[in-house]
């Protein structure tokens, strides 16, 4: 197999792509041939040595979470797959010398779902990690339906999936975003748009008491708490964004985690038509250097994806 690493932390020309024997899965365990994979903000931070501080210097680091595949091999005890299946799925170990930056990975047969039907790879492998962080942030909310909720980042990629959702579970979206956005977010289920540096006030101008929960998918942290009511829930996208609680405000972080039952309706709602999946380049994994630098551009909407 070959997979994308580094051996130290920088920019895109620290990647390599080298070749390993292709592991076999252990039990409960799949061998998944990758079809394609995307490159999401984490693997961006991890490469340029971002998260040192937390993850040391694990070398050689293989990146990668999300992936559309077949199945190639099965480990002993594995019920759901066979041979032949087409899975999405994520990888939540956070630090490994291989990712699903690969022509293969192995991974737990409970982290995988069926493949959309109807949808490319290169589409289906933006789905796993970003739609499972807004739908377990949302989890964690805990709103009722009617409840109002603000979605920082709601053109970005966990913005985006969460405004979908938190409309389809009857939620009242306030999505805030950029202002040539708004078109796309309100048309992705938002009732209500705010931008601009001060959308905290334009927030609390349309409800006067806050908000009932936010989602912080653009790590704006703390300043964002403003924007909901006493006894109301914040959910931050990551420990660094996670602000401290005040006016009886429920504080939390999302950590993904793989569930195969929750990406299974995620994969429901794409084929219904509620979430859409956004590619915005594809390149061979040889380039996985320039699809770094073509990920690393501001603005972008949507996901660069590699093809094995």
């Amino acid at each position: 197999m070959r997979t994308v690493i580094s051996r130290r932390y920088g920019g895109p020309e620290v990647l390599e792509v080298v070749e390993q024997p292709t592991p076999d899965p252990g039990p409960a365990q799949v061998l998944v041939a990758v079809r394609a994979t995307d490159l999401n903000p984490v693997d961006l931070a991890m490469r340029d040595g971002l998260l040192a501080g937390a993850i040391g210097e694990p070398f050689p680091l293989g990146l990668g979470w999300d992936v559309a595949g077949t199945v190639e091999a099965v480990g002993e005890g594995v019920t759901r797959w066979s041979v032949g299946d087409e899975v999405v799925g994520v990888r939540d170990e956070f630090v490994g010398p291989t990712g699903t930056h690969a022509t293969h990975v192995v991974l737990p047969e409970e982290a995988l779902a069926p493949a959309p039907e109807g949808v490319s790879p290169e589409a289906a492998a933006t789905l796993p990690l970003n739609a499972l962080t807004a739908w377990q942030a949302l989890d964690l909310l805990a709103l009722d339906p009617g409840s109002t909720v603000v979605v920082t980042g709601a053109a970005g990629g966990v913005g985006d999936y969460a405004v979908a959702l938190a409309a389809q579970r009857g939620l009242r979206v306030f999505g805030v975003a950029r202002p040539d956005d708004e078109a796309d977010v309100r048309a992705n289920g938002a009732t209500d748009f705010v931008t601009g540096p001060d959308f905290v006030g334009a927030v609390r101008s349309l409800l006067p008491d806050g908000a009932d929960g936010l989602l912080d998918a653009a790590q704006v942290e703390a300043p964002a708490l403003a924007a909901v009511r006493d006894g109301g829930s914040f959910v931050a996208v990551s420990d660094a964004s996670e602000p401290p609680a005040e006016r009886g405000i429920s504080v939390a972080t999302v950590h993904i985690h793989h569930d195969a039952e929750q990406l299974a309706a995620l994969v429901r709602l794409v084929e219904d038509g509620v979430l859409r999946l956004r590619v915005a380049g594809v390149f061979p994994l040889d380039d996985a250097a320039k699809a770094h630098e073509a990920a690393g551009q501001k603005g972008l909407r949507g996901r660069v994806v590699l093809t094995a």
